[in-house]
């Protein structure tokens, strides 16, 4: 074994022996749960008598209006402390509650026998705990979110087992997975399959030891022989790919000699993985029902975490646009300043919930869909049909398998492929209605790639883009000038740029390529093309774009948009609260909000984030923002935010919620994917003040009133260099305002400030 894969295995066992504290505490919580103790049975006798203690839990049995059944400690219309909750479905919950929500220790099971014990938070199984599936199936280990996260031990119904790390919900990091038939691996998993560097070892004493690519040997590799003999070579289940050397032992056999790699293949595919198993509905999906405090008649349906329920959500796919409106700050500030000093004016008074902390938050209105559709009449009308003729024959033209492995000429800047499209149409184009232009493709080798990284189907991309929906263009342009064009589906969005900006994205691209290909949870936008359409005839300009992903694209309602960038000067709307709907974007002095990730999320966000701003450090870019997109979960009939924990004053059921069958998605193993750094996250904010003396200030004051949300995040507007415009723009603002309040700044001190303001804005939610 070499000294390489030595380490990983001394790596795996060492995290083993890490987790040793962890596994005495798994089998220390789970005993037996006392419902009642002779307190308890104290404030039972006050409650039957009709003496309730003050400011103290009192045990109560309820049989709820749709059939539920509650007995155990309650305290201001909600659970609190110790209780049991049996659904008519036969699910049930034995445990720890607070404020209305599972939270410590408890017992959940399901109709189908399938159990979980351990800790829960917030009505999420959170902690660490062992679920035992209705096939004698169990998992001992850590969670997040009912996510298998951290360290666990899964045994499955065959025979199999898995001792190693996890992450949401998948294999990942170091494990060992051992088969029946005593088979096993031992080395580094990703996205639930052997990937990495590991050893697997057969029963009858065959090794194969190297690298691995989904589930196979790939790369780099040694099979070893119990005789002491061995092939070392480069792994591939291609035949013509595969090529190494063979090693006989002093006592080798003539047969060995004859023995073919391709063999191992062959052997390791009745090796599969167990898949997962598919928990019909999550602890915090099941709803409760109870009476609240202010009325007896109209009952409150509340799921198990506190989330208001009143049916499904009808899902209204909202957009975003990268947000330019300071990408060049106005070249006239002191007309800046008075605008913001007029706009903050006219916001601080007492009827504005931002500055009145008596006031309730409420969703803001919703907004028409962005965009006018591009349509015949319409002044780019042509130009849109000419985009989408270009746009399938770069994608849908026949090239060889793509690599991720690109040479440096990939990256050239004279690397672009001009094709014309004559009206009547050619050999490799077809005929068209429009004038002929020509078209350009910037390093298609490249973006082709980038798709396949960012898995994007080909077909799905051009259906897009191309198919019958017209793409929308939003109404005005922001001051750099770029128009901005959304896809019917909202699934991309394609923007102009200016020669410059498209100079500076060739000079990063191998950057570029090279950051998202090694941090697969990078926050930056991603892009999928760059092209030029060049029109001929009477109108001879070119114009320049880009394809990206659309950042806030969701089934869910966004709510609030925020552009964050840590800087004060012209940041702010210039709408009032009346006027703001659910599509504008607010700035950094418009935040009225703390972000609250769990631990495991928020480690891993200031991590991505330092990466992120060293790349566009180095990169020597500027300007670039936050996109923060929020979904709230509990909302009023009458459109008011619903605090956790906390009851709303009529009877009234909330209008909108986040829906069982859209959550149930979220956690379907199946969908996994949904879930991740930036997208789809559930997490909770903190609601902000902001005091007179303070309105400069970027961040306000913490209230204590929490809502929960679900998020979405990125990073956009990556391609502004900090050149001789920005430089000076710089020093003429530097002489009237201070220094650190204006956007335009050397690249190095804006990721400094960028991600301080960002890391005070997020917090790790206790």
């Amino acid at each position: 074994m070499n000294k390489e894969q030595s380490g990983v295995l001394k790596a795996w066992e060492a995290t083993v022996r890490k987790t040793h504290a962890a596994k005495k505490r798994a089998n220390s919580i789970f005993g037996t749960i006392t419902m009642a103790t002779a307190a308890d049975e104290d404030l039972e006798n006050h409650h039957e008598k009709g003496d309730n203690v003050s400011g103290e839990p009192y045990l109560v049995e309820k049989i709820l209006p749709n059939g539920d059944y509650y007995t155990g400690q309650w305290y201001d219309n909600f659970p609190e402390g110790q209780g049991k909750y049996l659904w008519t479905d036969g699910c049930m919950y034995l445990g720890e509650w607070h404020k209305g929500k599972t939270t410590g220790k408890g017992r959940f099971s399901w109709p189908s026998g399938a159990t979980y014990e351990g800790e829960f938070k917030g009505g999420y199984i959170n902690g660490i705990g062992i679920y035992t599936g209705p096939s004698g199936d169990t998992y001992r280990g850590q969670w997040v979110m009912n996510f298998k996260h951290g360290h666990g031990i899964r045994l499955y119904p065959n025979g199999d087992w898995y001792d190693g790390e996890w992450r949401r919900g998948l294999q990942e990091g170091l494990g060992k997975y051992q088969w029946q038939n005593e088979n096993h691996y031992i080395g580094e998993w990703k996205n639930g399959m052997i990937c990495g560097n590991g050893t697997f070892v057969w029963s009858n004493g065959n090794k194969y030891d190297g690298h691995w690519e989904e589930g196979l040997p790939k790369g780099n590799g040694t099979y070893y022989w119990p005789d002491g003999s061995s092939y070392v070579g480069n792994w591939s289940s291609e035949p013509e790919e595969q090529n190494g050397t063979y090693y006989p032992s002093e006592s080798d056999q003539p047969a060995t000699t004859d023995w073919d790699p391709q063999s191992v293949y062959v052997e390791l595919s009745d090796c599969k993985i167990c898949p997962r198993e598919n928990v019909s509905i999550m602890p915090s999906q099941k709803v409760l029902a109870w009476y609240t405090a202010k009325t007896d008649e109209n009952p409150r349906r509340l799921s198990i975490d506190g989330k208001a329920s009143s049916g499904m959500e009808r899902p209204d796919k909202m957009h975003m646009w990268e947000s330019d409106d300071d990408s060049n700050d106005c070249p006239e500030p002191r007309r800046e300043l008075d605008s913001e000093l007029l706009c903050i004016q006219h916001q601080h008074d007492d009827t504005n919930p931002k500055f009145n902390p008596d006031l309730p938050l409420k969703v803001p209105k919703i907004g028409k869909r962005p965009g006018e559709s591009i349509s015949r009449g319409h002044k780019n009308y042509e130009l849109m049909l000419n985009l989408q003729l270009g746009i399938r024959h770069s994608v849908g033209r026949p090239a060889p398998a793509t690599s991720l492995e690109l040479k440096a000429a990939a990256f050239d800047p004279k690397e672009k492929i001009w094709t014309r499209f004559p009206t009547e149409g050619s050999k490799y184009t077809p005929p068209h209605q429009c004038c002929e232009f020509k078209w350009k493709d910037y390093c298609p080798v490249v973006f082709r790639a980038l798709r396949k990284l960012f898995q994007v189907d080909p077909a799905d991309y051009m259906i897009s883009i191309c198919g019958n929906g017209a793409l929308r263009e939003l109404s005005s342009p922001g001051k750099s000038g770029s128009f901005f064009y959304l896809t019917e589906d909202d699934r991309y969005m394609i923007k102009t740029m200016k020669k410059s900006e498209v100079k500076v994205f060739i000079r990063m691209l191998f950057a570029y390529y090279n950051h998202v290909r090694n941090f697969e949870n990078t926050l930056v936008i991603k892009y999928y093309g760059l092209h030029c359409v060049k029109l001929t005839g009477p109108i001879q300009r070119k114009v320049r774009f880009i394809i990206m992903g659309n950042l806030l694209r969701s089934e869910y309602t966004i709510h609030r948009r925020f552009d964050l960038k840590g800087s004060s000067l012209g940041r702010i709307t210039d709408k009032s609260e009346s006027e703001i709907d659910n599509t504008t974007i607010l700035k950094d002095l418009d935040l009225n909000f703390i972000f609250k990730l769990q631990k495991s999320w928020f480690d891993e966000f200031c991590w991505q984030i330092d990466r992120d701003c060293e790349f566009l450090e180095q990169e020597r870019t500027m300007d670039y923002s936050l996109l923060v997109g929020i979904h709230f979960k509990e909302i009023t009939s009458s459109g008011e935010l619903i605090p956790c924990g906390s009851q709303t004053s009529s009877g009234n059921n909330a209008n909108e919620s986040t829906s069982p069958d859209m959550e149930e998605n979220n956690l379907d193993p199946k969908r996994l994917g949904a879930v991740k750094l930036g997208s789809n996250m559930p997490a909770r904010v903190e609601r902000t003040i902001r005091k007179p003396e303070a309105v400069f200030h970027l961040v306000g004051e913490q209230t204590g009133e929490i809502y929960e949300v679900i998020m979405y995040f990125g990073i956009i507007d990556i391609l502004q260099d900090y050149d001789i415009t920005k430089r000076l723009e710089h020093a003429y603002k530097s002489i009237q305002y201070d220094p650190t309040s204006i956007s335009a700044v050397d690249p190095k001190q804006y990721s400094k400030r960028f991600r301080d303001f960002i890391f005070k804005v997020f917090c790790e939610d206790v």
